[in-house]
């Protein structure tokens, strides 16, 4: 799936933040010290170690030429070099992030699942949530697909959202999972075709229920309503059908889907759906109510 404008945006956000922190940071405490090593005749050598801004600096600037693999890591030598400094804290984020940049999520979630773990309390926590739902969820498959990276990326979009209400990413993090629901929708939607098509009708039934039960803020409802219908129709089960009809007829009137469903009904069904005095309720929750 292609990366929305709003998470680029966000990005390039975060990512001159970072920069910008890299020259305010004071690091008097860590940046002077020396390595030693031994030459071949056993002298010592002693090697200046690389001032830790300076390393951090070099990797955000590499980063920023969109050297992404050799950025994350440069920002992974921070972390080596410096475990106990705040810089450490921020680089494993960063190279987490140069790991996303580059595709390679699967590095970048487990060093996001590390940072998490370690520093719970970080002020880029909520961030690094994002992160994470972002790294599954370009993975996302199309329908025809196994849907379980599109599971996870619902999984991490939900923590970010109940955890992060109040977050800067937490309204991306929503549209992100309205578009998720909608393909995890469109998932259950093609199996239940399959079935139908194969006459394996309750089968069906049970999928297209779940898109209508689980996935209702989707664009596939009317469809799925529509096909309950269908289904309904093969087994003889005209009651059920016209009771689906009717939810379809008054949530989405306009729906050519809710045409079609007209088109099949009996005259008789087609006057029960009409007259309005033979349904008390026609949500479509009510489809779910014990009768």
């Amino acid at each position: 799936m292609e990366r929305s404008a709003v998470s680029i945006t966000m990005q390039k956000q975060y990512l001159l933040w970072a920069l910008g922190l890299s020259v305010i940071l004071s690091v008097a405490a860590c940046s002077g010290s020396d390595k030693e090593h031994v030459d071949p005749d056993g002298k010592p050598i002693v090697e200046a170690q690389t001032p830790v801004e300076d390393l951090y600096n070099q990797a955000a600037d590499t980063l920023d030429d969109k050297k992404y693999l050799e950025a994350k890591k440069m920002f992974e030598d921070v972390e080596r070099q410096y475990p106990y400094s705040k810089w450490a804290t921020k680089a494993k984020l960063m190279a987490a992030y140069a790991a996303y940049e580059a595709d390679r999520y699967d590095e970048g979630i487990l060093a996001l699942e590390r940072f998490i773990e370690l520093h719970p309390g970080n002020e880029d926590i909520d961030y690094a949530h994002y992160l994470r739902a972002l790294a599954y969820y370009e993975q996302i498959s199309d329908v025809a697909r196994d849907q379980a990276m599109t599971e996870m990326a619902l999984k991490s979009l939900d923590t970010l959202i109940t955890r992060f209400p109040n977050s800067e990413f937490t309204r991306d993090a929503k549209l992100k999972r309205d578009l998720t629901l909608d393909h995890l929708a469109g998932k259950e939607m093609e199996i239940g075709r399959y079935y139908l098509n194969r006459n394996q009708v309750n089968a069906a039934i049970n999928r297209f229920t779940n898109v209508v039960r689980d996935y209702q803020t989707t664009t596939h409802v009317p469809e799925a309503l529509h096909r309950l219908v269908e289904s309904y129709l093969t087994l003889g089960l005209e009651s059920e059908a016209v009771r689906v009809a009717a939810v379809l007829g008054h949530n989405y009137p306009g729906s050519d889907w809710y045409e079609d469903t007209y088109k099949i009904l009996k005259p008789a069904s087609r006057e029960k759906i009409l007259d309005n005095r033979s349904f008390v309720d026609k949500t479509i929750d009510s489809l779910f109510k014990p009768d």
